[in-house]
C-alpha cells in the first residue's frame, strides 16, 4: 500500500526544485526585458513588425532554469551560488515564492474569469453571420476567450456606426484572433505569474499590447482595401462616441484598445505613417523568426540537464553503531563493482581487500546508480547490503529497485 505520508516530502522537494529554476529564469527575464525595450525603442521604432518580434524571446525564458552553465561555468557559479544555496536549502523562501505565484494567479486569472462571466451575461446579436456580444458599458471593442473567442462591442458603436464602419471594427478584432494575439496575452500573463518577482513584466505590459495593436492595425489596413485615412477616421469616431472615463468597465479587458488620449494619439500616428508592405516578405520574416526561436529552444535543451538524469556513481558506506561513508570514489569502485537493472556484480577478492584496507566493519552498504534531478538537488540511488561468505569470484547480488515504488516514479517525471 502506498505510503501517502511521503507526499509532504514530495511537495517540499517540488517547491525547492521549481523555485530554484524559476528564480534563475526571473534573473534572465530582467536582462531580456531591458534588451527588448532597447531594441524596440532604438532600432525598431519605425518598423512595426520588427518591433513586435523580440517579445517572442520571452518564450525561451521558462526553459532556462536547468542550464548546465549554472554548474559548469566558474563565473556563473560564483555569481549564483548564494541564490542556488538559498532556494535549495531554505524551504521557507521557496514557500514564499510559490505563495507569490498563487497570489499573482488569483489576481490575474481571477480578473479573466470575472470578465468571461460578464461577457456571458451580455446580449448576443448576429452581424453578417458573426456572433457579437453587446454591452451598455462605454468601453472600446475587445475580444475575450481562446478556443471560442467572443467579440464585445459597446451599444454606442452598434447603434452609431454604419454597416461598413461596423465591419471594420469587427475585422480588427477578428485579426487579433487570427494573429494569435489572445494566446500571446495568455502566455504573457502566465509569465507574470511564474516570474512575479520581475515587476517589469507588468510595467511593460502596456508596450507589449501596444505593439500587438499596431501590428493588427497594419494588417487590417492592408487587407481592408481602405486607405489609412479612412481607417483612422473610424478610430476617431470611436473616440468621439466613447467617454474617456469608462466607469463600470470590467477590471481586465483583453485588447480593449487604449483608454487615454495619448494612446489614441500614438495609434493615429502609426496609422498616418502606414505604408503598404509585401506579404511575402513579412511571411518570410515570421518564418525566419520561428526558426530562430526553435533553434534557441533546441540549443537550450541540448545544454540543459534532463528532467531526470541517470547517475553512475558508486559509494560504499557501513553501519557499525553509527553510519559512515567508507568511499565515494566512483572511478576506483567501478573497477570492482558493476550493476544492471536487476543485479549488482562484485569482484569478491578485490572488494574484500578494499574493505580491509579501509577498516570497514559491520553492515556494508553498496549505494549505486539511481538518478538526480539537478546536481546537489534531490538524488535517489539504488542500494543493497553486501553479503560476505561467498567463495565465488564474482558475486551476483539481486536488489529491489527504487523505480518499483510510486514515490520515486513520480519524482522522476516531475
Amino acid at each position: 500500500m502506498a505510503d501517502w505520508s511521503r507526499l509532504d516530502s514530495l511537495m517540499n522537494f517540488c517547491t525547492a526544485y521549481y523555485t530554484t529554476q524559476l528564480v534563475r529564469c526571473a534573473a534572465f527575464s530582467f536582462i531580456l526585458t531591458g534588451f527588448v525595450m532597447l531594441f524596440r525603442k532604438r532600432f525598431f521604432s519605425e518598423r512595426v513588425f520588427l518591433r513586435g518580434m523580440p517579445w517572442a524571446l520571452f518564450l525561451v525564458i521558462p526553459f532556462l532554469g536547468r542550464l548546465k552553465i549554472f554548474y559548469e561555468n566558474e563565473a556563473v557559479i560564483r555569481a549564483t551560488w548564494k541564490v542556488t544555496a538559498i532556494t535549495a536549502s531554505w524551504l521557507w523562501v521557496d514557500r514564499i515564492y510559490m505563495a507569490g505565484i498563487l497570489a499573482a494567479a488569483v489576481c490575474i486569472f481571477g480578473k479573466r474569469l470575472r470578465l468571461r462571466r460578464d461577457v456571458a451575461r451580455m446580449e448576443e446579436v448576429v452581424f453578417e453571420n458573426i456572433h457579437i456580444h453587446v454591452t451598455d458599458m462605454n468601453l472600446t471593442p475587445f475580444t475575450v476567450g481562446l478556443l471560442k473567442p467572443k467579440i464585445v462591442l459597446p451599444r454606442v458603436i452598434t447603434d452609431g456606426y454604419s454597416k461598413d464602419e461596423l465591419k471594420a471594427v469587427i475585422q480588427h478584432e477578428r485579426t487579433h484572433i487570427r494573429l494569435g494575439h489572445l494566446w500571446m496575452g495568455l502566455i504573457w500573463d502566465i509569465l507574470r505569474c511564474l516570474l512575479w518577482v520581475n515587476p517589469f513584466l507588468t510595467v511593460f505590459q502596456k508596450q507589449f499590447r501596444a505593439d500587438m495593436e499596431d501590428i493588427c492595425d497594419r494588417v487590417c489596413i492592408q487587407n481592408s482595401g481602405k486607405t489609412a485615412q479612412e481607417y483612422g477616421l473610424v478610430l476617431l469616431k470611436t473616440l468621439k462616441l466613447i467617454r474617456s472615463q469608462m466607469e463600470g468597465a470590467p477590471p481586465a479587458v483583453t485588447y480593449a484598445g487604449e483608454k487615454e488620449f495619448a494612446d489614441i494619439k500614438r495609434r493615429m500616428g502609426e496609422i498616418a505613417n502606414f505604408r503598404p508592405y509585401q506579404k511575402r516578405v513579412c511571411a518570410g520574416m515570421a518564418a525566419a523568426a520561428i526558426l530562430a526561436l526553435a533553434a534557441m529552444l533546441l540549443t537550450v535543451h541540448i545544454h540543459s540537464y534532463a528532467r531526470c538524469n541517470e547517475s553512475n556513481d558508486i559509494m560504499i558506506g557501513n553501519y557499525d553503531g553509527y553510519p559512515q561513508i567508507v568511499s565515494c570514489d566512483t572511478e576506483e569502485l567501478s573497477r570492482m563493482i558493476s550493476f544492471d537493472d536487476r543485479y549488482v556484480y562484485i569482484e569478491r577478492q578485490a572488494f574484500e581487500d578494499f574493505l580491509e584496507e579501509n577498516n570497514a566493519e559491520g553492515e556494508i552498504w553498496i549505494i549505486f546508480g539511481g538518478f538526480y534531478k539537478l546536481p546537489g538537488l534531490a538524488g535517489m540511488a539504488e542500494s543493497c547490503i553486501y553479503e560476505s561468505g561467498s567463495k565465488d569470484r564474482i558475486i551476483q547480488m539481486p536488489y529491489e529497485s527504487i523505480r518499483d515504488y510510486w514515490y520515486y516514479e513520480l519524482l522522476e517525471i516531475l
